[in-house]
């Protein structure tokens, strides 16, 4: 039989070598970083380097708080950003959502931002809290997010940047606060971290991390994290590629790319294939032996219609026809052509039915 090909690495990608190779080194040396005895010291000494050794990788000068992942982290600024109102694009990852939004900041056919939405919104705001994905985790749109900056700046308010999908892919932006999971670069599930530009911005409330954050910290987890950063990313140059002959394949064979027009990260396409729901291609390509995603994994499960997908205007039948895939550094073009190969097969049956 022929070995499964797995092209759902937006969702999570598998943990690389030398993120497990730090995760075990980790485990033997094993001592509570807060333990004033030598062995907690000998801990935090190790903790205290992957943190700087994370801020190198990611070109970020400012607090490092580790968390058990994106969505604590989310919530950590949501809850607790010094601001006045809560503003998030219509297009945002559910964990920003579920987390309560005075205003949603409309989103354009494309995919982009509507930047004159968010304008409007800003506009006598006193010092709000704008959350904006770097890239959306089911189109794998690039919002313009240092003109976003700028206007939330200008505003006096706070940014709040998801890169979950984006960070060891492209550069980290300035943004007032960051957040990074590690299990969507290599890295192990389980940990994150939030990037704060100024601490005197979130509000503390004791224990561990600086204040903001209770609980031991995950010392074997953290290393992993590091590890991933570190390891080299060049794939995503052979990424860029693989899209644009999956992209080419796709239209070629009759189907369409969601957001096809507006800046894409390399390793997220949305691809929708007219008359045949996404749970049936899921289904078939799993059969065939092919791992992809309807939308967010997050939200993936749900019968309803994606919510980014309809805050793009995308009518629900459409909607419920778009599949996403997505790369890491194992996807090869062998892969994606037995993916086509797969997809052109289904969709010749369906139509012939």
């Amino acid at each position: 039989m022929r070995s499964r090909i797995y092209l759902d690495h937006a969702s999570t990608t598998p943990i690389l070598p030398q993120a497990a190779d730090a995760i075990r080194a980790a485990c033997e040396g094993w001592a509570n970083p807060s333990s004033a005895h030598a062995e907690g010291r000998a801990v935090r000494a190790a903790l205290e380097a992957a943190r700087r050794r994370i801020g190198a990788a990611l070109g970020w000068d400012g607090t490092i708080v580790f968390t058990s992942g994106a969505t604590e982290a989310i919530e950590l600024v949501m809850r607790r950003a010094k601001a006045g109102p809560r503003f998030a694009s219509a297009i945002e990852h559910p964990a920003v959502l579920r987390c309560g939004v005075d205003r949603l900041i409309a989103a354009r056919p494309d995919g982009t931002l509507d930047l004159d939405d968010l304008d409007a919104a800003l506009a006598g705001a006193e010092r709000p809290l704008v959350a904006i994905q770097s890239v959306n985790n089911e189109t794998g749109v690039i919002h313009a997010i240092g003109e976003i900056a700028a206007r939330v700046k200008a505003a006096n308010g706070l940014l709040l940047c998801d890169c979950a999908q984006s960070a060891g892919k492209l550069p980290v932006p300035d943004a007032d606060f960051v957040v990074v999971a590690a299990h969507k670069l290599g890295g192990p599930p389980g940990i994150g971290a939030l990037l704060i530009r100024d601490s005197a911005t979130l509000e503390a409330v004791g224990g561990q991390e600086g204040g903001f954050r209770p609980g031991t910290a995950a010392v074997p987890m953290i290393m992993g994290f590091a590890a991933a950063l570190e390891a080299d990313h060049g794939w995503y140059q052979e990424a860029e590629r693989l899209r644009a002959r999956l992209d080419g394949g796709i239209v070629a064979a009759g189907g369409e790319i969601v957001a096809g027009a507006a800046p894409r990260i390399a390793t997220i396409a949305c691809y929708r294939m007219p008359g045949v729901p996404a749970a049936a291609q899921m289904m078939q390509l799993d059969l065939a032996g092919i791992a992809v995603s309807a939308g967010s994994a997050c939200s993936s499960g749900s019968a309803k219609t994606s919510p980014v997908l309809a805050a793009m205007g995308m009518a629900e039948e459409a909607a419920r026809e778009v599949i996403r895939i997505s790369f890491g550094p194992s996807t090869d073009a062998a892969e994606i052509d037995a993916l086509l190969a797969e997809w052109r097969a289904l969709y010749e049956r369906r139509r012939a039915a």
